[in-house]
């Protein structure tokens, strides 16, 4: 990669469309935020863990952008159901229940959002036990409530200076350009799929992860940006460390969201273990840069590097 491409490379993350949206969090929240923590809460991860005898809570909530509910219902309520139950396991918990809102303006859209709901509900051993169905005149739109349990939480506030960045993923998987979507679920059964998602709880349980964050819609970088923000800290990513598929643009991989993806916090002497938990599956351990003292996010390649985003300066998120 040649300097002059690692600075246009972070321009165009900067000015994606995924990273937009993620800023426009930070205005609406007004005073949620502090309200949450008075309560004795933190915002900003990838769920909420409540307190429970020995164990957490977990609570997230998603909701599909309306031009993929257009566009294909069925698959907007099958990714309503992944990213929910992403959103749990990234925390080291285990799914319990989903809840549904769906609005459609007919009743054969309503119908092939749920069917892809219950299509992923089934896959991923997750019941939905309950919800609300509108018919009304308006843009189509799914949106899902979970609850899971957790031991031993996987959290965004807790990677420290000194921790290897790790990206966990399946590679046998297929490049979605439209979408901008790594889709590995194809060569999984749903079992297959369940047991892969198994080993972050089993990674927390076992002392071998304390922080980490699933591949979300703004990808490797905007997940890496999210958890330095949460931890506050900074990381310098190595781009000659990621592997990315033949065809794929740079730019678009650094933002694609996947199936299977988590950015991971893991200490020198629990790597080890952790390559050899996920690789027993199959699944691929990249350590693709380290987390540092400070507040910037650095995208390094060819012996050049370039600030991608100072959190402390211009926040992401806004949550802490």
């Amino acid at each position: 990669m040649k300097p002059t491409d690692l600075s246009e490379l972070a321009d165009h993350i900067r000015r994606s469309p995924q990273f937009q949206q993620k800023r426009i969090i930070a205005p609406t929240l007004g005073g949620a935020g502090f309200r949450a923590a008075a309560m004795g809460f933190v915002n900003g991860d990838d769920a909420a863990a409540i307190p429970d005898g020995d164990g957490f809570l977990l609570l997230a909530a998603e909701a599909i952008t309306p031009s993929l509910v257009r566009r294909d219902p069925f698959l907007a309520g099958r990714s309503a159901v992944l990213a929910n139950v992403n959103d749990i396991y990234s925390m080291g918990g285990r799914p319990v229940a989903i809840v549904d809102v769906i609005l459609a303006e007919d009743t054969g859209t309503s119908a092939e959002i749920f069917r892809g709901v219950a299509d992923f509900s089934m896959r991923l051993q997750v019941p939905v036990v309950g919800g609300h169905t509108t018919v009304a005149e308006g843009p189509p739109s799914v949106s899902l409530a979970i609850l899971g349990k957790a031991a031993r939480l996987i959290t965004s506030f807790d990677a420290r200076p000194g921790d290897r960045m790790a990206l966990v993923y399946n590679s046998d998987g297929e490049w979605l350009e439209d979408l901008g979507f790594w889709n590995s679920l194809p060569g999984r059964t749903g079992a297959e799929h369940v047991a892969d998602l198994e080993l972050l709880p089993m990674a927390a349980e076992s002392g071998l992860v304390r922080a980490g964050r699933d591949v979300s819609m703004c990808g490797i970088a905007g997940t890496a940006l999210m958890l330095l923000e949460a931890s506050r800290v900074g990381a310098r990513v190595e781009l000659e460390r990621i592997t990315i598929p033949e065809g794929v643009h740079p730019g678009r991989w650094l933002l694609a969201y996947f199936s299977y993806g988590f950015i991971l916090a893991v200490g020198d002497k629990q790597w080890n273990d952790v390559v050899d938990l996920f690789g027993a599956r199959s699944l691929q351990v990249l350590q693709i840069g380290t987390f540092l003292s400070g507040s910037q996010l650095i995208l390094s390649a060819g012996g050049r590097q370039e600030v991608l985003w100072d959190w402390s300066a211009k926040p992401f998120l806004g949550f802490r």
